[in-house]
């Protein structure tokens, strides 16, 4: 059964949530076989996907396309699209219609936005239009030239700030929030002073839910943050068998009779 928005707001404080990003329909289908709750399309696409240093040079259409083969992918989870840098913010009808678009043709059923005084407006608007708004604070690495990856509300008046944004997101009608590189202590604050769940990464236990990138999460990425466990090792398996594939072709073993196709008709011809 499809997971909705609802579905999520009913598992704040009564059971975790779990969220995962993909990419394509084969890591969505993956993914969500195995019961996780909602996919996040996430920007991070650039990173993983288009080998980009950081997210900024994602653009509307990539993320279209990666959140429809996502959704084509993922039958249960609830699948949310990361709006990508500068595609909100500055003009609201443009705003709206980029995250209009990952709804109405790429089949994603809320966006995700890096939030701040800039976005509670907007995340009123678009709530009102019928389109669910995952909210994000702390670490926002569409904002890296200003405030790169390190921890975020580390003093009294940063951590005052985000639960009055965090409120105010609530406020203006997100479904929930992601809470991302903050400290723990400040992250079970924020969750006890809001009633939309908060999924943390990098954001201690004490979250409603977690996220994490997929390809950290499997073992596939070749560095992580310190955050991150790992819960497999897709890289060295991936490896293993690329490195097996070019030893049997340069031996003559593959491909081997089995392998291949013929027409009995035609074997006089040849």
């Amino acid at each position: 059964m499809r997971t909705t928005v609802r579905d999520v707001l009913q598992k704040a404080g009564e059971e975790p949530i779990t969220m995962l990003t993909a990419y394509d329909a084969v890591t969505a289908t993956l993914v969500d076989e195995q019961g996780v709750d909602v996919i996040l399309v996430g920007d991070s696409v650039g990173n993983t996907q288009h080998g980009h240093e950081t997210t900024l040079p994602v653009t509307v259409d990539q993320m279209a396309d990666h959140t429809a083969a996502v959704a084509r992918g993922a039958e249960d989870a609830l699948v949310v699209a990361d709006m990508p840098f500068l595609s909100y913010g500055a003009d609201e009808s443009e705003s709206i219609e980029n995250a209009g678009r990952m709804l109405k043709e790429s089949g994603a059923h809320a966006v995700k936005l890096e939030s701040g005084e800039h976005t509670v407006d907007l995340t009123e608007q678009l709530s009102r239009l019928g389109i669910p708004v995952m909210a994000h604070l702390g670490l926002t690495p569409q904002s890296v030239n200003q405030q790169g990856y390190a921890l975020q509300g580390t003093s009294e008046e940063a951590a005052d700030r985000m639960v009055e944004l965090a409120r105010a997101h609530e406020d203006a009608g997100a479904f929930s929030l992601v809470l991302e590189r903050v400290p723990a202590s400040l992250a079970s604050r924020i969750t006890e002073a809001i009633e939309i769940p908060t999924i943390g990464i990098g954001a201690g236990p004490h979250c409603d839910g977690q996220v994490l990138v997929v390809d950290d999460a499997v073992g596939l990425s070749d560095w992580t943050p310190s955050f991150v466990e790992e819960f497999g090792d897709v890289r060295e398996a991936m490896a293993d068998a690329i490195e097996a594939y070019a030893d049997a072709v340069e031996s003559g073993e593959f491909p081997a009779a089995e392998h291949s196709e013929g027409v009995e008709e035609l074997d006089d011809l040849y």
